[in-house]
């Protein structure tokens, strides 16, 4: 899936820092002070882990979004760089400031409140102008619903896409409306739907209008529309579906957990890099994608212990 004399994959979404916070985090108004174990500022966004985990993976990998003209712009900058990923379609908005994220994270769950700054910014035509210079094979979209003009725009862009013979792929992330509207279009043009088992649960029923019971029908239904899909579901690895029906399942690993935050973009990744590897085998594109989450949970943030593609070939147990 690689394009010979441009990137493998190109990932389009969000940029931006993580304050990550742990120890007492669950907030007590009343002017209650409480005392942290510790804080941190590290790269966020789920398109940015995501591109950052393909890099380490080996794939040639860049990454379309804006940041602001400020501290945390440049941050976000110079971390993308140093892993590798080209940001040459990373544009810089000087009138908005870089989305933040402050994660509150604890060992199994996480609450995450979002500045969206320039998060919202990134535009189709601006994902089509990086498409033509760079040339990539594929193109994933992260974070949909924090980017009402490019999700908008989604179905026309996807086609385009179609039409020169790339493929694409889609992680919406949470819907912080809870409406989850506005994907039947896009998940029929997509050629895999990387959901947790959550947002697939929500999603069937917003596509269907009826609650499914429980997740295997959520995913198969949502398969019907033409996609693959690929359920990131936790300690139980990834499930994948196609045409209704379950086709593959990888389990992840076990080990300890230090921070989940970025698990499920990690997981993207490593799928991804499956992909463009030209593994055609789905058993082993979810063994690479659990493998790729489940280690990841050993570091703080979503980038720090990310995979490489030795640990995909001889993972730890």
């Amino acid at each position: 899936m690689s394009a010979a004399g441009g990137v493998d994959v190109l990932v389009v979404g969000d940029a931006n820092p993580d304050l990550l916070l742990t120890g007492d985090t669950v907030p007590r108004f009343g002017q209650a002070e409480q005392l942290l174990d510790t804080a941190d500022l590290l790269l966020g966004g789920s398109a940015s882990i995501v591109a950052c985990g393909l890099a380490r993976l080996g794939a040639r990998t860049a990454l379309a979004a804006v940041v602001g003209d400020d501290r945390f712009g440049s941050f976000v900058l110079d971390e993308l760089r140093t892993a590798g990923v080209d940001v040459s379609a990373v544009s810089v908005d000087d009138a908005v400031p870089t989305g933040l994220s402050v994660v509150l994270s604890e060992p199994h769950d996480r609450a995450i409140l979002t500045l969206p700054g320039t998060i919202p910014s990134l535009t189709a035509a601006a994902v089509r102008e990086a498409v033509e210079r760079l040339r990539p094979g594929h193109v994933h979209v992260a974070s949909y619903f924090l980017q009402p003009e490019l999700a908008a725009a989604l179905p026309e862009l996807l086609e385009w896409l179609a039409s020169r013979g790339i493929t694409a792929s889609l992680d919406t992330n949470w819907d912080p409306s809870e409406r989850w509207s506005g994907l039947e279009a896009v998940l029929r043009r997509v050629a895999v739907f990387l959901p947790n088992r959550e947002e697939a649960l929500a999603i069937a029923a917003a596509v269907t209008g009826a609650v499914p019971h429980g997740l295997e029908e959520a995913a198969s239904v949502l398969s019907t529309l033409g996609c693959r899909v690929v359920v990131k579901a936790g300690a139980e690895g990834g499930i994948a579906f196609d045409g209704g029906a379950r086709v593959a399942a990888a389990g992840g690993l076990k080990v300890e957990v230090v921070d989940t935050t970025g698990a499920g973009d990690s997981f993207d990744a490593g799928y991804l890099a499956a992909l463009s590897a030209g593994i055609a085998d789905e058993q082993e594109r979810l063994r690479w994608a659990a493998t790729a989450g489940s280690l990841s949970v050993r570091g703080r943030g979503g980038t720090a212990a990310q995979a490489t593609r030795l640990d995909l070939l001889a993972p730890v147990s």
